[in-house]
Parts: structure tokens; sequence; C-alpha cells
């Protein structure tokens, strides 16, 4: 059965999660109960709310094999997107918050993450390779409007002639054009936009504040008019609810511009299992069990396993099938191909006033 919400007269719109149960750090549980008086209640509209902090590094390390990548930085925490199966969920609990409600109502902004990087990038023991936004939580939320802290960090790594790679499902991508098309050009920016599916009632369920699948596929086409090498990411694919969709969404985005294609297998880690599985019961009650229990079996018979080597992709036939069936259609439709190489020559400290001009 799905859960009870956090409290009764608490009105959740556009939310994935419906629940706010404590992470898995916390030693105790919240639960709403009646005082016994039959008194009516005003209902409350649950708001996002965004709270600062002043980093004192910004630049994270990644040994992950199974991504292409050393280094990442993350502008925000937590995510208004609300996808419901975001693997990053569970990092909230770090900050004693919830990976449900609070992961995308409780968002944290980083505004002085520009001047950290600026000095980080600085030191001369800084050996420069791409640098990995998006991968944690979307660089390009709404409240990046707000806030403009992404595009203050482009206009350093264009200064520095930085290279670097983003991953976004926000349109307000386009916004930075005038940036990341420069910046392409001196082989500096890759970008990978996520598309789950092209049912947009579908999309608004499982991603409730996230462009709608057609308007990122006109990103993708903003982005491909500007210069920019664009890879579509089918990510995360969901065993029965998405993966029928696997050969059309990367047809559409070829045909908007992409230039090459990845996917990712559904990812389930600590609290987003129990998240995903309530929203499974009450939005697709009847597909629930099948989509789990092909899912499971891509995983060694649990909800995840993060081996390294597998977890992206899962094990098993259906998992080799769906591989099979990607490589197929990346190949038919001309996506099968790398994105160009990142240029990490150029990297040097911008001309200051009063610096000595270089005479080559």
């Amino acid at each position: 059965m799905p859960l009870p919400p956090p409290d009764p007269f608490l009105r959740l719109r556009a939310r994935g999660a419906s629940t706010n149960d404590p992470g898995r750090f916390e030693p105790y549980r919240r639960a709403a109960e009646s005082d016994g008086w039959d008194l009516p209640e005003e209902e409350r509209l649950l708001r996002t709310e965004v709270s600062e902090e002043r980093p004192r590094s910004v630049l994270n390390p990644v040994a992950s094999p199974d991504v292409g990548f050393d280094r990442s930085v993350n502008p925000y925490r937590g995510c208004e997107h609300g996808c419901i199966y975001c693997f990053a969920r569970p990092t909230h609990g770090y900050l004693g918050l919830s990976a449900g409600l609070d992961f995308e109502t409780r968002l944290v902004a980083r505004p002085t993450a520009p001047a950290v990087l600026a000095r980080e990038i600085a030191r001369k023991s800084y050996v420069c390779a791409p640098i990995a936004f998006g991968t944690n939580t979307d660089p390009y939320q709404p409240i990046e409007a707000r806030y403009r802290i992404m595009r203050a960090i482009l206009g350093l790594l264009s200064d520095w002639n930085h290279p670097c790679g983003i991953v976004t499902k926000g349109t307000l991508i386009e916004r930075d054009l005038d940036i990341l098309g420069p910046m392409a050009a001196r082989g500096l920016v890759r970008v990978g936009i996520s598309i789950t599916t092209l049912d947009p009632a579908l999309a608004r369920r499982l991603e409730p504040r996230a462009p709608a699948p057609a308007r990122r596929l006109a990103t993708i086409a903003a982005l491909a008019a500007a210069g920019v090498p664009v890879r579509v990411m089918v990510a995360p694919l969901i065993p029965v609810l998405t993966d029928p969709e696997l050969e059309r969404i990367l047809e559409a985005a070829r045909d908007a511009g992409a230039w090459a294609a990845s996917w990712i297998l559904l990812r389930l880690p600590h609290e987003v299992a129990p998240l995903f599985r309530d929203w499974l019961d009450r939005h697709e009650p009847g597909r629930a069990a099948h989509v789990m229990a092909r899912l499971t079996e891509m995983r060694g018979g649990r909800d995840y396993d993060s081996e390294w080597g597998t977890r992206m992709s899962g094990e098993g036939v259906h998992a080799d099938l769906l591989a099979r069936r990607f490589a197929v259609a990346a190949r038919r439709l001309g996506l099968d191909r790398p994105l160009p190489p990142a240029d990490t020559t150029r990297f040097a400290p911008p001309q200051r006033p009063g610096d000595q001009l270089s005479l080559f």
C-alpha cells in the first residue's frame, strides 16, 4: 500500500516523493498522529525553501571507474526537479535531511562557489582536466534563474580556458549559449541532455518539475545550432515502464541534432528504493510488480547492486538485451560515436590589467 504523507494536512503539488522519512543516519522517526480534537485544520501547501552555504572547497574528486571524469562541482544541494528515481537523493542524509520531500523542497545554494573554484584552479599544483557538472544534482534546476551560480562558473572557466562537461534536464542552459558557444568552438565544453521518456504525462509524474520531453529536444536543437556537442542520455532506463521507448528517444534526439548517445539502467541506492516502490504503488499499480521483478532480475535479485562495472547497466539476459538494442539503434542512427575530446592545452590564467603581454 502507498505510504501516508508526512502530514495529513500538507498539500503536495508537482512533487515526486510523497513521504519525508528521515535519512539512514537519523536515530529517530517522526509520525503524524491525531491529537483527539475533532477540529477542522487548514491545508498547507508545501513550498520550496532555499538556504545558502559557504563551502571551503567545491572541487570534488571522483574515483569511480564507471564514469569518464575524475572531478566534479555541485553548485546546489538537492534538486527541485523532484525526479522520483534520482540516485542523488540519499546525499541529503549527510545534511540531516530526508531523501524524500526534503530533497526536492529544502535546497542549498552555494553562491560563493565561483570564487572558491577560482581559488582552487589557480593553485600552482593544479592539473587541468574536465570538470563535470550535473552528476549529482542539476546545475540548471529552477533556482539557477535567481542565483546564476552556474553562469558565473562558466564565465570563470571560459576566462581560464578550462574544459567542462554538463549533464542537465534544464532548458535554462539555453540562457548561457553566449558563453557555451565560444567555449565549444575552443573544444572546452560538452553537454548531455537526459531524456527518460517521450510521454509528457509519464514524464510529469516521474519528473514533476523538470521540462517536458519535447522542450528538452528543443534544447538539444538549440545547443547543436550553437555548435555545442550534445549527447542524449537515455537515463535512467526503467524496465517495462520506459524501455519500450528506447529506439524512439534515440531517433527523436538524432533528429534534434544530438551528436552521440548513452544509456544508464535505473539505480535505486539506499532510500531511493522505498521511495520508488511507493511511487509505483501510487502511479503505476498495475505494472509495479512487473517493473520491480524485471529490475531485480538485472540486479542480482536485489533492488540495487552497487558493484563497479555493472551498476550502470545491470547483468543477465534482459540487461544484455537492453545493451544490444541500444548498440544497434545507436549505430543505425549514427549516435555510436564519442563526443569530441576536451582540449586541456589552452588552460592558463586570464590576462589581468597591468600584466605583461606575450609576444606569441
